[in-house]
């Protein structure tokens, strides 16, 4: 069984674009979502699918990953709960760790979220100066929550760091 274990963050300011080794456009949405449990799909460059259950809370959680057709992933993510969130990954190296910012378009236009794997919880990542408030075991800034509770929980987002 394969572990998660990140930390995530608003972003302030954009230098961090300086920096970025890789971008992918990512569309994901829900198939199934309960508390501490979902089931996502992903089509990421509209060129590669994976199906991903995701088990639990806290900063490490149990995640499965399959790849799946491209063509069966589109037809699942129109059946997805709530919305099918929009983002571009922007992969930013910085002192040992890859820093992924999210940056949001779509519904959640203008939300910046940085997020950081780690290999155990007691790794200790140097936060670059654009890092902004962390947002970890904040449910309503999970992607998961962005994309089952829009309505619910738009309102209540920050998008300043």
């Amino acid at each position: 069984m394969a572990k998660e274990i990140e930390r995530k963050f608003l972003v302030r300011g954009d230098h961090w674009r300086d920096s970025v080794s890789e971008r992918l456009i990512l569309r994901q949405g829900y198939i199934a979502s309960m508390d501490g449990r979902s089931v996502r799909i992903r089509l990421t460059n509209d060129a590669k699918a994976t199906l991903t259950i995701k088990i639990g809370k806290a900063m490490t959680r149990d995640e499965f990953e399959y790849e799946i057709p491209v063509d069966e992933a589109e037809e699942l993510l129109g059946t997805a709960i709530g919305l099918v969130i929009e983002k571009t990954r922007h992969k930013v190296p910085f002192k040992g760790f890859t820093w992924e910012v999210d940056v949001f378009r779509g519904a959640h236009r203008g939300l910046i979220i940085a997020e950081v794997e780690m290999g155990k919880e007691s790794d200790n990542p140097e936060l670059p100066d654009w890092i902004g408030r962390e947002v970890t075991g904040e449910y309503r800034y999970s992607n998961q929550a962005l994309a089952t509770q829009f309505e619910q929980e738009y309102d209540e987002l920050s998008h300043t760091a």
